[in-house]
């Protein structure tokens, strides 16, 4: 091929594939479906509208979120999709469908039920429960890296990392391993020492070698970590919340420091009216700032705001779409279409919500200095 006719045909290619992008649908009331039967927790708090509502995608089975901004200012909300095993890709201004990754399998760039996600500069993280590893990619090619956590992983779900010095971080990640013949059993407490394990990962290049640091998990009541999946962190005061999704006992945010060891206290009960889900920190400035956290219900779930350090209530709103919400992805950075960030979350399994931080902040009178 000549090489003057490549960067036409790509091009072309670029344009086709722009105008393929599946576009999102309007945003409308939940369906009938989603009604709650007697006794089910209401959504409570203020009302925010969704910015857009992503084209659905029934049988993906949707479950967890992350970001990605490229040298030309395009975003991308990249969400796990557990029952096809692989990656969809959605855009995270117009919640268009872009692409979707991957496919069932252990090669590299393969997945078995991808669930926890994150990214850090180009380098994507999935967590894969059947394969029990974290595949590491590369942005935006999604070019296989490496993976890692083979050796002492037994059913992980989420993850979240940070970074503890140049090209060095800390990652974490969730292992819910169950006992009975359908793994629906929980562990006694004195197993539940081992539901956080920690990574030491270094960065070269194209290469990544990741060094295990061990698991925590309390084996006390008050804070043993029954269920879980999603986490995420505080590098300013080393804090972690842990979501334990356990029902019927009290569903909640665990609080733990880096070093492992349970902090004493967890969210009130009834705090959670469902299950307490996804968990983002919101960060406004070097100390300010809130945890979003994600109370599953249906027929809308409930977003509860906490304060960054005291974790009193912030206020909670939910939209009028989304529901049945597992994973949520705070982008605080601009994009095209919101200026101050947006908060995106996953909709019963099959879509993506976005909502306006600019929005939030105004609902909920939130400190002004979170918006840029």
């Amino acid at each position: 091929m000549s090489t003057c006719l490549r960067p036409v045909l790509a091009s072309v290619l670029a344009l086709l594939l722009a105008a393929c992008a599946t576009a999102p649908r309007s945003v409308t009331p939940p369906a009938s479906g989603l009604e709650p039967g007697p006794g089910a927790p209401a959504a409570h708090g203020t009302t925010i509208a969704e910015a857009f509502v992503s084209v659905d995608v029934p049988g993906e089975e949707l479950d967890s979120l992350a970001t990605w901004s490229g040298d030309d200012g395009a975003t991308w909300v990249i969400a796990t999709a557990k029952s096809t095993h692989r990656l969809v890709v959605f855009d995270a201004d117009t919640g268009a469908l872009l692409r979707t990754v991957g496919a069932e399998g252990e090669a590299p760039g393969r997945f078995r039920r991808p669930n926890g996600i994150a990214v850090f500069a180009d380098l994507l993280f999935v967590v894969e429960r059947d394969n029990r590893r974290v595949q590491v990619l590369r942005l935006p090619a999604f070019s296989h890296v490496g993976s890692f956590g083979q050796d002492g992983l037994r059913s992980p779900y989420g993850l979240w990392l940070h970074e503890t010095a140049p090209d060095e971080l800390g990652l974490y990640v969730t292992d819910s391993y169950m006992e009975g013949a359908r793994f629906d059993v929980v562990p006694a407490l004195a197993t539940l020492d081992a539901r956080v394990r920690r990574y030491r990962v270094e960065l070269d290049g194209d290469r990544i070698r990741a060094r295990s640091l061990g698991a925590f998990g309390s084996v006390d009541p008050a804070g043993a970590l029954r269920i879980v999946e999603s986490i995420a962190g505080d590098p300013a005061r080393r804090r972690l919340l842990i979501a334990d999704e356990f029902r019927p006992g009290p569903s909640s945010l665990r609080v733990y420091g880096f070093d492992g060891k349970f902090a004493g206290r967890s969210l009130p009960d009834g705090t959670f009216r469902g299950e307490a889900e996804g968990v983002a920190l919101w960060a406004c400035g070097a100390d300010e700032g809130y945890w979003v956290a994600v109370d599953q219900q249906a027929p809308l779930t409930n977003f509860h705001l906490f304060h960054r350090d005291s974790l009193d209530p912030g206020g909670s709103f939910h939209g009028g779409v989304a529901s049945q919400t597992d994973g949520i992805a705070l982008h605080a950075a601009a994009t095209h279409r919101f200026p101050a960030g947006a908060l995106y979350a996953v909709h019963d399994d099959r879509a993506v919500v976005a909502y306006d931080l600019r929005d939030v902040v105004a609902a909920l009178r939130l400190d002004a200095t979170c918006l840029p």
